[in-house]
């Protein structure tokens, strides 16, 4: 997980909250959170990389539709990811704390 982009590590945490979105859900959920818009080409191919590293899976919704999930892989690197974080910076603290 440590060698993900930020970005890409930005997807698993999305997808991982989300149940079973598709891409423009993802998009979505993206740009309302950080304030920003996702090109498509940059989320398409960062998600194929996810999927081809086993972070996430990828299935058909319908004929022209994918949806996405978190692979087993992807959570227990979520998991690590948060440990580590963790060690520096406590999950209550709040920004006055840092």
């Amino acid at each position: 997980m440590h060698d993900l982009t930020g970005f890409q590590r930005d997807l698993m945490f999305v997808i991982a909250g989300m149940e079973s979105p598709n891409g423009q859900e993802i998009k979505q959920e993206l740009e309302n959170s950080q304030g920003r818009e996702i090109l498509h080409g940059r989320l398409y191919a960062n998600l194929d990389t996810l999927v081809e590293e086993g972070f996430v899976t990828k299935g058909e919704l319908d004929g022209r539709t994918n949806r996405y999930s978190i692979s087993e892989r992807g959570r227990h690197a979520i998991a690590a990811r948060y440990d580590w974080q963790t060690e520096y910076v406590a999950p209550d603290a709040t920004p006055a704390k840092l």
